[in-house]
């Protein structure tokens, strides 16, 4: 079993800045491939970003490009999103998962936290 735990979401205005983080549990996170998911009201769940196994290789959803930015400290046992140039449709529940072996879908994904709300006004 591994416990995520994510943490830094909030409220911001548009043009604002946020850094998510997921907590790991374990000594086993580096040999997890990871990804950030949210999911907005009325909306399905959907892929973020995702990033390797030792961080060499990463993921985006096309409208976060450029302005979003995925990383991980192994050392730390911890994954990041920097979230810049926030829009009000950025704003949803945010989950950090862990073991994707499908990195852009939600069932490729063995663990997950139990997200973090992030909220942007115009």
């Amino acid at each position: 079993q591994v416990q995520l735990v994510e943490s830094g979401g909030g409220l911001v205005q548009a043009g604002g800045s946020l850094r998510l983080s997921c907590a790991a549990s374990g000594r086993t996170f580096r040999f997890y491939t990871m990804g950030w998911f949210r999911q907005a009201p009325g909306k399905e769940r959907e892929f973020v970003a995702a990033i390797s196994t030792g961080g060499g290789s990463s993921r985006y959803l096309d409208s976060v490009k450029g302005r979003f930015t995925i990383s991980r400290d192994d050392a730390k046992n911890t994954m990041y999103l920097q979230m810049n140039s926030l829009k009000p449709e950025d704003t949803a529940v945010y989950y950090c998962a862990a073991d994707g072996g499908v990195v852009l879908k939600t069932t490729g994904y063995k663990y997950w936290g139990q997200g973090t709300q992030v909220t942007v006004s115009s």
